[in-house]
């Protein structure tokens, strides 16, 4: 049994306490959070549990093996950073950090000390993207040529990121995951709409070695809520629609072929394929449900998470280099070829 405790009680927390609380391989023993009204909603649905306004409290806990994080993005660092310190491990939310120094400072602590470090992608453990991967790993798809997503709604305004570190990182996190190849460049384009706020608004492309595109759009001020990724190969296309109560993952039977000279477009001849469509069966466990259970697998085995700390790195340069690129109105941003050597090599 790993005994954790949880720091922040606010939106991700309830979640994580619940969670906690089904996988049998886990319990809470103790949250930490500086609302106390916060703090009585979980002794009123969990009366064992402590709870206390000073999170140093779960960190000098023996009796506490792990530390679930779920606080804002400005306080993961130095929150992570303290409890390695003190012989946790650790699951930090997403976005891992606010900058890429900080990353590789709580990768290094965590090593160092032998201790398990993994962050809250979500999105990775659903049995949807789990099932994407493992078309895409099984050469269905063929060649991957791009991956095109919308991740729009209205709300929630984040006070300390802005939309591409709040919407974007899921993304982010997919294509990490996903695809073969970690991007070479990035650009991104956006705009605030909120006196003294932050962008509501962006698009990020992302560009890699091979003939293979990435497009993300976020928007926190759309009417309507979409999550619809296209995922197109050479043989078959996905579409994965989170909206959809059922069948979220559809495979396509569709592409071109082209015939002829590549000297020239005139000589080349265009067809078109349209075959079948087929929905595959998918996993319904509760993602972080699922994560919770690979977290304490990790800790048992000492096995590099999927969503580790170098998977955490990578997304957070990425964000990194579009915030940089849509500081300067969309100009490309290289990722530097030791970093791009990096994200390969912990691939």
């Amino acid at each position: 049994m790993i005994n954790v405790g949880v720091i922040g009680y606010g939106y991700w927390g309830p979640n994580l306490v619940r969670n906690l609380f089904e996988v049998a391989e886990t319990q809470v023993v103790a949250v930490s959070d500086m609302r106390q009204d916060r703090l009585e909603q979980v002794k009123n649905r969990y009366p064992s549990v402590e709870v206390t306004t000073d999170f140093r409290q779960l960190l000098s806990n023996p009796k506490i093996d792990a530390i679930a994080i779920a606080t804002p993005v400005h306080t993961h660092y130095d929150l992570a950073l303290q409890a390695l310190q003190s012989g946790k491990h650790v699951m930090v939310e997403k976005p891992m950090t606010s900058s890429s120094e900080q990353a590789l400072r709580l990768i290094e602590e965590a090593a160092r000390r032998n201790l398990t470090l993994l962050v809250d992608h979500t999105f990775v453990y659903t049995g949807a993207v789990r099932k994407i991967k493992a078309i895409a790993d099984s050469g269905q798809l063929g060649d991957i040529l791009y991956y095109d997503s919308t991740r729009i709604n209205l709300g929630l305004f984040q006070r300390d990121v802005d939309v591409i570190w709040d919407l974007a990182v899921h993304d982010l996190a997919i294509i990490d995951y996903i695809l073969p190849s970690a991007p070479c460049a990035v650009a991104a384009t956006g705009i605030n709409h909120v006196f003294g706020g932050t962008e509501n608004l962006a698009y990020i492309t992302m560009f890699f070695e091979e003939n293979l595109i990435a497009h993300v759009n976020v928007n926190w001020l759309s009417p309507v809520k979409v999550r619809r990724t296209l995922l197109g190969g050479s043989k078959q296309m996905i579409v994965y629609d989170d909206m959809e109560p059922s069948e979220k993952v559809k495979v396509y039977d569709k592409g071109i072929t082209v015939n002829g000279s590549s000297d020239s477009l005139y000589k080349a001849l265009v067809g078109y394929r349209s075959g079948d469509m087929f929905a595959p069966q998918l996993d319904v466990s509760e993602a972080l449900k699922v994560e919770i259970q690979h977290f304490a697998e990790c800790i048992r085995t000492g096995v590099e998470p999927i969503t580790g700390g170098q998977a955490g790195l990578r997304v957070v340069r990425i964000l990194e280099s579009a915030s940089l690129s849509m500081k300067q109105r969309g100009k490309l941003v290289h990722l530097a070829p030791e970093r791009l050597r990096l994200s390969q090599g912990a691939a």
